[in-house]
């Protein structure tokens, strides 16, 4: 049995960041706030998460053709 919705087998690694390293991530690729895709607050993750709308999640997904991908998503309401 789940404990939490993360250990499906079916979701991607979800990571809340700090804002320090939120921040660095736009610099580092020129980016503004507002550009980032967005996730909603009421995603069960982010909830899992405990984020807050302003956060940055870096989310991890593993693909046996395109091998591992990282997304970024602020969170939104």
């Amino acid at each position: 049995m789940l404990k939490t919705i993360a250990e499906h087998h079916l979701v991607p690694k979800h990571e809340l960041l700090t804002k320090e390293e939120a921040q660095s991530l736009l610099t580092q690729f020129g980016l503004d706030f507002d550009k980032l895709p967005r996730i909603a607050s009421d995603d069960p993750m982010v909830g899992e998460l405990k984020a807050v709308i302003g956060d940055v999640i870096r989310i991890t997904r593993n693909s046996p053709v395109a091998g591992t991908t990282i997304y970024y998503r602020r969170v939104v309401q």
